[in-house]
């Protein structure tokens, strides 16, 4: 039997070629077209390199790191790959991903913010800071710097009526008087806020930065080690005792999830500042946590909106969502008693059909009693009882907006819980239309949080 020729690749069509070379990648299609004039047709072929600048970098048109357009999807993919050329090409595609996922979010829901994010950082920039601060930031924070250069200070960022400290990236909570709204630093505050405070914070030389803080007047403080690529928050006790609280999980460190910070050679590098931005993009993506507006004012809020950390409990028609965050700044992880603050956020609205009570209906009501339970490993620490809360009777009514109030408390144990009752009046407590009903709030958690915020 005759045996047949082998087919050379020159004698597959184009179209099979075409198949091929989108199987291999860009790096293999690049050292294909070095074969000969008609692989390098095949492989500059413009809608194989759209297709590359789609998968690899999420391009819809072919523009260069800075915006500029270029002539064909290949110069594109070409342009991307010199300026990025010191740094993993995973990494690289990772943390341009979080900034468009982090920009989309922002576009849809709080285009308020993008005028406050600067472009990103040259390497000129970015070695002027490590000469500087005489330290060595690991790529991941690089990376993220390269591609944004955190946001800019409140004075450079006002926007119509908008009020710019509350247009922090990371977002914030309040109760009474006591606001944060944290903000991600550009290169330059890193520098003057990492001097301004390593003395107070005692940062070993070449290791701490200071790279996200609130814009209120107490601030809230993150720092990087530059060595070991955990992220950090003060307490109340840094600047006397050098305590710090980790901002993501610590079974991980060093070696499962914050990973090769500094080792560009390595196959997976994570730091502290991407984890901690992607699981900062998932929660708002997610609806975990969402925007606070009051008045004409809207800010991010890190209060959660979804069980298990938020609470939900609805008694004749009065709906009470619960939930809580960790203040670390007021927190005193060291004392030997009320160790844990937390911020809670009560939020009450009456549904459509209005106040149900004894099988009448009635169109409005108002909060005069409140009861909490706090506990502590599931024993009772505190059982409170009281008039009105934060000095208010709020009155509910069908389609008006949630009464939203922050209060504060402290927790000697974590994990803990609140949970307990409000006392309404149908009607109004001047003209009550009849007898006073409870209302549920579920019971919510006081948790030392795994990511810190």
């Amino acid at each position: 039997m005759a045996t047949k020729p082998p087919i050379g690749l020159e004698s597959i069509g184009g179209l099979a070629i075409h198949i091929i070379l989108s199987k291999l990648g860009p790096s293999d299609a690049a050292a294909v077209a070095c074969v000969n004039k008609r692989f390098k047709d095949w492989a500059s072929d413009e809608s194989l390199w759209s297709s590359f600048c789609a998968q690899e970098l999420n391009l819809s048109s072919p523009i260069d790191p800075l915006g500029n357009p270029c002539p064909s999807f290949k110069a594109a993919y070409g342009a991307w790959r010199e300026a990025y050329g010191m740094y993993p090409w995973p990494l690289v595609r990772r943390v341009k991903h979080l900034w468009a996922r982090i920009r989309t979010w922002l576009t849809e829901n709080f285009p308020e913010v993008l005028p406050t994010l600067r472009k990103g950082a040259s390497e000129d920039e970015i070695n002027k800071l490590e000469k500087s601060l005489k330290v060595k930031l690991p790529l991941p924070t690089r990376v993220l710097y390269r591609f944004c250069d955190g946001q800019e200070p409140c004075s450079h960022s006002s926007r119509g009526n908008t009020l710019q400290n509350l247009c922090g990236l990371i977002g914030g909570y309040s109760f009474y008087h006591y606001l944060v709204n944290v903000f991600l630093l550009p290169l330059d505050v890193v520098i003057k806020e990492t001097n301004n405070n390593a003395l107070s914070l005692g940062f070993t030389r070449h290791k701490y930065i200071v790279v996200a803080a609130s814009s209120t007047h107490i601030k809230k403080i993150f720092f990087l080690d530059c060595v070991k690529g955990q992220l950090y928050v003060a307490t109340k006790n840094t600047i006397v005792s050098r305590e710090r609280v980790p901002c993501v999980p610590l079974p991980c460190v060093p070696n499962r999830l914050i990973t090769s910070v500094h080792d560009s050679k390595s196959g997976c590098q994570q730091d502290a500042m991407l984890l901690w931005l992607e699981e900062h993009i998932h929660r708002l993506e997610t609806g975990y946590i969402k925007l606070r507006e009051e008045g004409n004012v809207r800010s991010i809020s890190l209060f959660p909106e979804k069980a298990p950390l938020c609470s939900l409990a609805t008694t004749g028609g009065v709906q009470v969502r619960a939930s809580a965050v960790f203040v670390p700044e007021f927190s005193d992880p060291m004392a030997e008693d009320e160790n844990y603050m937390f911020a809670y956020s009560i939020r009450m609205s009456l549904k459509p059909e209005g106040c149900f009570i004894h099988g009448m209906t009635f169109d409005s009501c108002q909060l005069y009693w409140r009861r909490w339970i706090i506990k502590a490993h599931d024993n009772v620490v505190a059982d409170i009882n009281g008039e009105a809360v934060i000095g208010q009777f709020p009155l509910l009514q069908p389609g008006k907006k949630e009464f939203v109030y922050e209060s504060c408390t402290m927790s000697a144990l974590s994990p803990g819980s609140i949970e307990g009752s409000f006392t309404f009046v149908p009607g109004r407590l001047a003209d009550p239309k009849g007898s006073p009903f409870e209302v549920e709030v579920a019971k919510f958690p006081l948790l030392l949080p795994e990511y810190i915020f």
